[in-house]
């Protein structure tokens, strides 16, 4: 709940704050102001992040019978690293790992995330959980708003600007949606405004409602956790219909860097974009 508020500021401070809005990301005066606030007080941002890194990477062998897919190099980091830097350029540096496949070997190279500027908890799955099966294992460490991200994608995303978008909509979930030429591989948004009105999950080319697909980049309220059932379970089958019905799920459309590393073709491209300066964080 909102309250209305009577500020006497400076006229040149005034000035400084209208110099934000756009009209569209920053919509009034009152807007900025808030977001200002929020920024200054370290609440623009939640405070946690979920890392997925369980999955055995059979699309990358024979890369991964030696190596697990959070540890796959790209010019001298692992994947995981450059998500950690993305985390920590937004100040969030409470991590959780939810590992499975060669799950110690992840665990001996990061460890508690010191040396990596993080806090790092994990998860181990025994089997495989899914995209939401982890996040109810990991319940009792999530008691606030958090972040979930796939562990085998670069991406760069103003988490700022997301969270912003996720607290207007009072959305339960928001997806971070980036834009492909042929949707049918991914799980694919239609959009009214912000608001997803339909999900749909590697739909026929012809039938995709949108080029718009889901990143892999969610910002979560820690009630979706009561909704998953234990065991196996996928966001995106289990969770993201249900609340589009609901309007409770939010899409925030992005334009930075994007790829996943799913196939040997596309661990190539990332390799090379990395190297070409493609991709920066």
């Amino acid at each position: 709940m909102k309250e209305r508020v009577t500020l006497t500021l400076d006229s040149n401070i005034l000035k400084t704050v209208d110099k934000n809005v756009d009209g569209f990301k920053i919509k009034n005066r009152s807007h900025a102001i808030e977001l200002l606030l929020l920024r200054a007080m370290g609440a623009n941002v939640p405070k946690k992040a979920v890392i997925l890194a369980g999955g055995k990477g059979t699309r990358l062998r024979p890369i991964t019978y030696e190596i697990p897919k959070g540890l796959i190099p790209i010019d001298g980091k692992t994947i995981t690293q450059y998500l950690l830097d993305l985390l920590k350029k937004f100040g969030i540096n409470e991590v959780i790992l939810s590992v499975g496949y060669m799950k110690e070997k992840i665990m001996d190279y990061f460890g508690d995330g010191s040396k990596f500027g993080v806090s790092i908890k994990y998860i181990e799955e025994d089997e495989p959980l899914g995209t939401a099966g982890p996040l109810k294992m990991a319940k009792h460490l999530l008691n606030e708003t958090f972040i979930v991200s796939n562990g085998d994608e670069l991406k760069d995303i103003n988490i700022e600007e997301m969270y912003a978008l996720h607290k207007q909509n009072n959305a339960l979930i928001t997806i971070a949606l980036t834009t492909v030429s042929d949707p049918s591989k991914y799980g694919v948004a239609r959009l009214s405004g912000s608001k997803i009105l339909e999900f749909i999950e590697k739909p026929k080319k012809e039938d995709a409602p949108s080029n718009l697909i889901n990143s892999g980049f969610y910002i979560i309220e820690p009630e979706v956790i009561e909704m998953i059932p234990k065991g196996f379970a996928m966001l995106e089958k289990e969770i993201f219909p249900r609340l589009a019905k609901e309007g409770r799920l939010v899409g925030y459309p992005f334009s930075g860097y994007w790829s996943d590393i799913g196939t040997i073709e596309k661990y190539d491209k990332v390799i090379k974009d990395v190297k070409e300066g493609k991709y920066k964080i």
